[in-house]
């Protein structure tokens, strides 16, 4: 892989690497780390990665590395930018024919994600959002039994996704990850909304299997001076008629990651909490409660597939991190063997345009008092 961001001192950048190198399928082998160009080629340099394959800027690495011979160019790039510099490059990557994996959201605009999802589809080339926590292997646990119709029909979901680390104007201290997410050019329509908001939405549409059809949302901007929402509560209605909450914010005091969903059928409910990944917590109408850990008996192959450690140790965010890149990597390897494959099981440019309807329905509902907004 190629790619594009993650510099010295980047955080998000120093992940997805980790992630990407976790099963040994895939090779870092060039980027253009940073606008800067003596700091992207530094960067370049401190990975041990070739001089003439550190590069200035992203236009120059897919015109150079299109015209490496095919066994040693890049076959695809990860975008590890600001939400306002996704969409250049992803596009450019797509017009020279390399696969894509991007951070989320996808664009700051509809329109945006729609053209990069018809140019993947024109092009047959492979899109991949990093929506991590749907790589936990409970969560795919949590999938694959509502799937298989184990808790009935879909009633009720509550999601939460609780952060405190915006509490105070930490922004003007000149906190480097707060500064862009509080910059409406640089973040898009959505602050804690864009950043963490899609995560919730992206995480009930792929345990449920069910779309956002309608939101009504109340948005609040409790930074001092902040242009952008820091936190948020939404009421949901999904495609077959189940209801649903969702709440996030990051000034929720002493708040680290709290990212849970409950999912309520007819039949039973489940529970899943990110600071807890190992648990997943099932309840019946008519039998005991069970609680599914990595190692129990009776997992969806789903599930399996996800976990690669032994019994009892924590598997966490590398490692959920880690199954979008390997479910991407084969899928890729089939796609170059002209193979079909029976779930790629990733999120893709479908979710990535969702995402980005679902954080413009929130703002316009919130802009008209609340009202109900269409996904």
């Amino acid at each position: 892989m190629g790619m594009i961001g993650g510099g010295i001192d980047s955080f998000i950048g120093d992940v997805h690497r980790k992630a990407a190198a976790m099963d040994g399928m895939i090779e870092l082998v060039c980027g253009a780390f940073s606008s800067s160009e003596g700091k992207s080629k530094r960067s370049g340099q401190a990975l041990y990665l070739p001089e003439n394959r550190c590069y200035g800027n992203f236009e120059e690495m897919f015109i150079e590395e299109k015209d490496r011979q095919v066994e040693e160019r890049m076959d695809f790039v990860s975008i590890v930018t600001p939400n306002h510099l996704h969409f250049a490059p992803a596009k450019m990557a797509l017009e020279n024919g390399f696969h894509v994996v991007c951070d989320k959201p996808m664009t700051l605009t509809v329109e945006e994600a729609e053209e990069l999802q018809a140019l993947a589809s024109t092009k047959g080339l492979l899109f991949a959002l990093t929506h991590n926590y749907t790589g936990h292997p409970m969560v795919k646990q949590a999938r694959a039994m509502i799937r298989n119709n184990e808790l009935g029909k879909i009633r009720k979901i509550q999601v939460q996704y609780l952060q405190g680390w915006l509490t105070t104007s930490v922004e003007k201290t000149g906190h480097k990850q707060a500064l862009w997410r509080v910059d409406p050019s640089k973040s898009g329509l959505g602050g804690a909304l864009g950043d963490i908001g899609t995560h919730a939405e992206n995480l009930v549409e792929y345990i449920t299997g069910l779309a956002l059809t309608e939101v009504a949302a109340d948005l609040g901007k409790f930074g001092e001076g902040r242009a952008l929402d820091d936190d948020g509560n939404i009421l949901l209605r999904l495609e077959n008629g189940a209801k649903g909450t969702m709440s996030f914010s990051q000034i929720a005091v002493g708040e680290e990651n709290n990212l849970a969903i409950r999912v309520y059928g007819d039949k039973g409910s489940l529970s899943w909490h990110q600071e807890n990944p190992n648990q997943l917590l099932v309840k019946w109408l008519d039998k005991s409660a069970q609680t599914f850990t990595p190692n129990s008996n009776n997992l969806h192959k789903q599930a399996l597939a996800a976990s690669r450690i032994p019994a009892g140790h924590p598997e966490g965010y590398l490692e959920a991190f880690a199954n979008i890149y390997k479910n991407f990597a084969i899928h890729l390897n089939a796609t170059s063997q002209n193979l079909k494959i029976e779930d790629s099981d990733y999120p893709t440019a479908s979710d990535g345009v969702r995402g980005i309807k679902f954080i413009h329905a929130v703002v316009a509902s919130d802009k008209n008092n609340s009202t109900w907004a269409k996904v």
